[in-house]
């Protein structure tokens, strides 16, 4: 099968490989990149947990000061494990779902003196502090970076996708399903997607992309890629 993946590379190197070793045929469509914003000094020892949302808040975040034994809640695998790489040792992740890390983080964190710390991107999907700040919890929000879409694409690229058209695509947030739409009508692609599978994560994420006309539009987690190919 033909995939085409949607992340950064850093994000998707090892799918790409892992796709290539399975006998697919992989392109790479960055659609975002992301950039570091300067935030306020934080005094980590006032907090008692710390929650993350994505893999590049961890990325951003300057954690030389931190307590790496602090109770760290990740949103997926994927943030876990960058959080791991990071040097965090007390960690536990959701099921890439963010009302998940909600539940999580209301089973397991029952400090509601200390403050959570919840470092994420510019743009959410949940507003998640605030949902815990209504349960009754302290939460001090930063947000460490910021998404930029991609605008320009190697138009050699561009003429092999339109004649060699993806079995599936992988898009894995609203910010690049946003951007994902744009490329197609900014290409005139509309009407090639008949014969392809469209995977996203959560329903707000396939809700952009609707008016494209699909073969099947499936929801995932992240980690079901390799499983969803067995769905096809």
């Amino acid at each position: 099968m033909h995939i085409l993946l949607t992340r950064p590379l850093e994000d998707c190197s090892e799918m790409i490989l892992k796709f290539k070793s399975l006998g697919h045929q992989v392109s790479h469509l960055p659609l975002l990149n992301m950039e570091k914003i300067n935030y306020e000094e934080i005094n980590f020892s006032d907090y008692g947990g710390i929650i993350f949302t994505s893999a590049n808040a961890v990325k951003y975040l300057d954690n030389n000061k931190l307590n790496k034994n602090i109770n760290c809640f990740c949103v997926g695998n994927v943030t876990e494990k960058k959080a791991r790489s990071a040097g965090f040792q007390n960690t536990i992740a959701a099921e890439g779902n963010v009302l998940n890390l909600k539940e999580l983080i209301l089973q397991n964190y029952m400090s509601k003196d200390r403050p959570l710390l919840y470092i994420s991107g510019e743009i959410i999907s949940t507003d998640l502090d605030q949902q815990l700040i209504d349960e009754g919890y302290s939460v001090k929000r930063i947000i460490n970076y910021k998404v930029n879409h991609n605008e320009k694409f190697n138009e050699n690229f561009i003429k092999e996708l339109k004649v060699n058209i993806p079995d599936i695509v992988y898009v894995y947030s609203q910010n690049s399903a946003s951007s994902f739409l744009n490329f197609i009508k900014i290409y005139q692609t509309e009407n090639i997607w008949m014969n392809t599978n469209l995977m996203c994560i959560g329903e707000k994420t396939s809700s952009i992309l609707n008016e494209i006309k699909w073969k099947k539009i499936f929801l995932f987690n992240p980690g079901e890629e390799e499983f969803l190919l067995y769905k096809i």
